[in-house]
């Protein structure tokens, strides 16, 4: 009983955690050393179950770049949001075979929670000079690619804040279709990353090793809060900054590093 409840907060941290511009990694992590280490699949797979929240909420626009793809808008939109996740997939992998990425430890991640709460004060500080921008670029899909790659790299950076951030940047200024694009990158994103993690267990001979029971009732508990925390976020960046979420990574950051 004990371990499921773990399993039941591991999933509501994550809920909550993905698409806020907090880092899901670094809460997960900061989490795991009180509630004890999960596998990596558990974690990329609970990650996958928010991003089905996304799916949900974004499927009436999924549906018409589907059925509506001779449409210039939507088969436009599908090739840069493409562009962004190949980008993602390159990058990423040059990345692991470099060894271009920072030990799971709490001290990198408390750096990457205050590095990115100071990145979010200059970004909103930008984007309050700048004519609200819906229009989606190649330089904005460019950017956002590059940042979902930062997000992997550096544990605790965040990947919805470095790609809406990534997209505000590239002149994508406003926040509800910066957050739209970033949120709807991180579906193929997060699943492809789910299925590489099914994949490597299998070719190692460890598929039977891990525990389905707990990662399935993470999954649901992940995409059910989840979907309640992009329902709010949507609304509140309708006339919010995200200010207030900078304050709080740097609160968390340096609690973190005081701990140590």
């Amino acid at each position: 009983m004990e371990n499921l409840l773990q399993v039941v907060l591991l999933g509501i941290i994550e809920g909550i955690t993905e698409f806020l511009p907090i880092s899901s990694t670094g809460h997960l992590l900061i989490a795991q050393h009180w509630l004890g280490r999960r596998s990596d699949l558990f974690t990329v797979a609970i990650q996958a179950g928010a991003i089905l929240a996304v799916v949900i909420i974004y499927w009436r626009r999924l549906w018409g770049m589907t059925i509506h793809f001779a449409q210039a808008e939507n088969r436009d939109y599908l090739y840069k949001l493409t562009a962004a996740f190949v980008i993602t997939v390159i990058g990423g992998f040059v990345a692991k075979q470099l060894g271009l990425e920072l030990p799971e430890t709490v001290a990198p991640v408390a750096w990457a929670l205050i590095i990115g709460g100071l990145i979010i004060f200059a970004v909103e500080a930008y984007a309050s000079r700048q004519p609200e921008r819906v229009t989606l670029t190649w330089k904005v899909a460019f950017w956002v690619g590059i940042g979902q790659i930062v997000a992997a790299v550096f544990p605790g950076t965040s990947r919805s804040a470095a790609t809406i951030f990534a997209a505000m940047l590239a002149g994508m200024t406003s926040r509800p279709a910066a957050a739209e694009f970033a949120f709807i990158v991180g579906i193929p994103t997060m699943f492809a990353a789910t299925a590489y993690e099914v994949l490597d267990l299998y070719a190692d001979g460890r598929i039977g090793e891990e525990n389905w029971t707990e990662l399935g009732i993470g999954f649901v508990v992940s995409a059910i809060v989840a979907f309640i925390a992009v329902k709010w976020l949507l609304r509140y960046i309708q006339t919010h900054r995200f200010t207030p979420f900078a304050w709080y990574r740097l609160a968390l950051g340096a609690a973190l590093l005081a701990l140590l």
